[in-house]
């Protein structure tokens, strides 16, 4: 991987992470499309990965700082009265919580097998045009029901079942997002709201998995991304902050559908490509 390149995945991160477009597949997808010779199974190419998804949690805690102030002064309060309140920040700090266990213990458990997957072209178009439906029947269904709920009544059963949604982006080519945020949807969040809790949910998901994976890029075989992986951290830093802030306006008035479509042709286009041995 030369530095350009890795410059270029970094951009691609930083965008389609908190975009619905599932960045793992991108990274699997785009690379073998421009004939980029990366070994993408490679741990040190993952660990790289990760290096991008720490900048982007990076991104979100700026992002978001002022709601993370509050959730920690809720959280705080709530563990010192030893009872969880009514308070809007400490019910939404103890959703984050409750969302983000189902993950790391999937995450635990799945991390080896799914690894494997990062070298197959051909399955990762497949989940891309998956991620498509999913959007578009998670919208149809959502069109289907009458009334939403506010974040900070969302019941805590719910709040877990949109975490554990999560887990479904350790495929490449599964949006963490696009599944995170059409939960939501499904039990009673509108579009604004489910896409705020996605992205409150993704800085411990994206942070913790990061940390876990930092270390092995300070290992002899992984120095020679070790400059690339640093300097694409911030870049994907600064893409994703400016990510987060078009997406939170876009879903005050729009839904996944768009997203939808360009997964779905993306995603076609590339397993015609993979199946036709053009792209490996």
């Amino acid at each position: 991987m030369t530095f350009l390149q890795a410059m270029l995945l970094a951009v691609l991160q930083g965008v389609s992470e908190l975009f619905p477009v599932s960045s793992l597949g991108h990274t699997v997808l785009l690379p073998a499309l421009f004939g980029w010779r990366i070994d993408r199974s490679d741990p040190t190419f993952l660990a790289f990965v990760v290096a991008l998804h720490l900048g982007t949690a990076l991104a979100l805690l700026v992002f978001y700082r002022a709601d993370w102030a509050r959730i920690a002064g809720g959280l705080t309060r709530s563990v010192v009265r030893g009872r969880i309140s009514e308070d809007p920040d400490e019910r939404l700090g103890w959703l984050l919580v409750a969302g983000t266990i189902p993950l790391a213990l999937v995450g635990v458990f799945l991390e080896e097998p799914v690894k494997r997957l990062f070298g197959s072209a051909t399955l990762v178009a497949g989940f891309l045009i998956l991620n498509a439906f999913v959007m578009f029947s998670g919208e149809r269904l959502k069109r289907a029901k009458s009334g939403d709920i506010a974040l900070g009544a969302l019941p805590y059963p719910s709040g877990v079942g949109v975490g554990f949604s999560q887990a479904l982006a350790l495929l490449p080519g599964i949006s963490r997002s696009g599944s995170s945020i059409v939960t939501g949807l499904l039990v009673g969040l509108d579009h604004e709201d489910a896409a705020r809790f996605s992205f409150l949910l993704a800085t411990p998901a994206i942070g913790a998995a990061s940390v876990l994976e930092i270390p092995r890029l300070f290992a002899p075989a992984a120095h020679g991304v070790l400059i690339e992986s640093l300097v694409g951290g911030v870049v994907a830093a600064v893409t994703a902050y400016a990510s987060v802030t078009f997406l939170t306006r876009y879903f005050r008035t729009n839904d996944l559908r768009p997203f939808g479509w360009y997964c779905l042709v993306f995603g076609s286009v590339c397993l015609v490509l993979a199946l036709t041995k053009v792209i490996a």
